[in-house]
């Protein structure tokens, strides 16, 4: 599946979905699993979910991953008609700086522009290489003759519009996809794939599961509502995070022990474990340190689950991220390992 996974991620990732405007992404997933014979429901926040029944019914699995990706909004129209952005998720100023990017009116049109230091003119500004990059110094410049607020409000542009970051997405021939929003996009192809691959096989699944595409998780709430009752575990597909003193890698399945939130479910760690050895998945558990997921926010909202969380390892997260399509496969095997298996635990 890894080839035809890499694929999808190429083209989810030219999706525009920051979190807040998620809704072409989530109708183009629906429509496509619908081609598989899945009836995909949309819930009230905007979220995808596809049940899929299996041999047992009363202990339930739920698995996510999100289709939302950081992003900003226009914040302010300045006075020589640039734009002054706020950030939607947890990253920095400097992660976009000199990046390509959209504006999306509420009318439907779109804008280009590129988010650059309003101090970036090395031959004009003495601090170019030093001014701190924030909210005050930050701007869109956008492609369009613009020289006032009055200019660019009339193109129908104004506080609360959506702006995504351009991509980027490229498949080296040395087994690497970098791009913009791998996280968690390389998550959503491999659930997308895993379902194809269910209904053209026609498997059973060992336990009813809820496929569940959350759509803000980036700003902590994606997939905290919305689990049925007779669920028993839940699932994160998310990234995994790398950098000092971090085992992950960007060829290997990254098992999460803890987050910011606290440990995730002992138990169903060493399932996962279990499974990797069993099954000859390379793996490594690691710690994230600022890091929540859909399952952790699911444990804040109070549900009584044993939660999970495994993803690819991604380098320069919330950057220009990268991995390889080693750690994408070594995810994809355990994802469909764990779906495929009874449940393991007991009460």
């Amino acid at each position: 599946m890894t080839e035809k996974t890499i694929d999808l991620v190429a083209r989810l990732t030219n999706i525009p979905s920051p979190t807040g405007d998620t809704e072409t992404i989530i109708r183009l997933i629906s429509a496509e699993l619908a081609e598989y014979g899945y009836q995909a429901n949309m819930t009230n926040k905007g979220g995808l979910m596809v049940t899929v029944p299996g041999k047992n019914d009363v202990a339930q699995r739920f698995i996510t991953a999100h289709v939302d990706t950081l992003g900003a909004m226009v914040r302010a129209i300045k006075p020589d008609g640039r734009l002054k952005l706020d950030l939607i998720g947890g990253f920095r100023f400097n992660a976009i700086e000199g990046e390509y990017c959209q504006i999306s009116t509420q009318t439907g049109q779109t804008f280009s522009g590129t988010i650059l230091m309003h101090q970036t003119s090395v031959h004009v500004y003495q601090d170019a290489g030093t001014a701190e990059r924030n909210q005050k110094n930050m701007e869109i410049r956008l492609d369009e003759k613009v020289t006032s607020a009055e200019e660019t409000a009339a193109l129908g542009i104004q506080v609360g519009d959506f702006i995504s970051f351009e991509p980027r997405t490229e498949i080296t021939t040395s087994g690497f996809i970098k791009s913009r929003h791998l996280d968690d996009k390389v998550s959503v192809a491999i659930l997308i794939q895993f379902l194809k691959q269910l209904a053209t096989t026609k498997q059973e699944l060992p336990h009813t599961t809820h496929f569940f595409f959350s759509n803000n998780e980036e700003i902590g709430y994606g997939g905290n509502s919305n689990i049925p009752e007779k669920v028993v575990e839940y699932m994160a597909i998310d990234m995994g995070a790398m950098g000092d003193d971090q085992q992950t890698d960007e060829y290997t399945v990254s098992i999460c022990v803890k987050d910011a939130s606290g440990p995730y479910h002992l138990g169903l760690r060493n399932t996962l474990v279990a499974l990797c050895q069993t099954n000859s998945i390379p793996y490594q558990l690691d710690i994230y340190p600022f890091y929540g997921s859909d399952a952790s926010a699911a444990m804040k909202a109070g549900a009584d689950v044993r939660h999970g969380l495994i993803g690819a390892g991604i380098d320069a997260s919330h950057a220009y991220e990268r991995t390889h399509n080693d750690s994408i496969e070594a995810t994809e095997q355990l994802v469909t390992s764990y779906l495929h298996n009874s449940m393991l635990l007991e009460k």
